[in-house]
């Protein structure tokens, strides 16, 4: 694990959207992700995302991409996406290295302040794989409250990888950004 103590927290430009895809795939597939807890490689083979999804997530102005650099290093990142009564959480990925040191959270915070002070949201929504129970639970550590709502697995997609089972679904998580 690389002990990272204030990384530079900016927003993301179309000029490093390679880096992110590189990012994000390297924390949820392949060999490369199992060096972290958040790998998905047990759950999905392919690909989680690519340089068209996140050209249009950065370019798009109702999202802000939030990315965490140590140096010249991309270490993790996320996106807010306001989507009218809330602000939708997803993209997060933090480097396999980085983990475990406290800088998820850190990111996860930033990433509701702007939702609440910046966008003016009250609620901030996510969707996690329901069998990432790990996850979940470190999210409900921080506030979000399963809402027992589950939206299937797109499968057949393969924008979101090649499933490595069929039972896969989403459950949201939520949060109260104004208590």
């Amino acid at each position: 694990m690389v002990r990272v103590s204030e990384p530079k927290i900016r927003e993301a430009t179309i000029g490093d959207v390679p880096r992110i895809v590189h990012l994000i795939e390297s924390a949820y597939r392949g060999d490369s992700s199992r060096a972290g807890w958040t790998t998905e490689a047990d759950l999905l083979d392919g690909r989680r995302t690519d340089e068209a999804d996140v050209t249009a997530a950065v370019a798009d102005e109702d999202s802000r991409m939030i990315l965490a650099e140590d140096g010249a290093d991309l270490i993790a990142c996320c996106l807010v996406r306001h989507r009218g009564t809330h602000a939708y959480f997803g993209m997060f990925a933090v480097s396999p290295a980085a983990q475990g040191g406290g800088l998820g959270k850190r990111l996860l915070a930033a990433a509701e302040r702007l939702a609440h002070d910046e966008l003016g949201l009250a609620t901030m929504e996510m969707t996690v794989i329901r069998q990432r129970a790990d996850l979940i639970a470190w999210y409900v550590r921080r506030g979000y409250t399963q809402t027992g709502r589950m939206q299937p697995f797109p499968y057949g997609d393969i924008r979101f990888g090649e499933p490595r089972r069929d039972d896969l679904e989403f459950e949201v998580l939520v949060k109260d950004l104004a208590g």
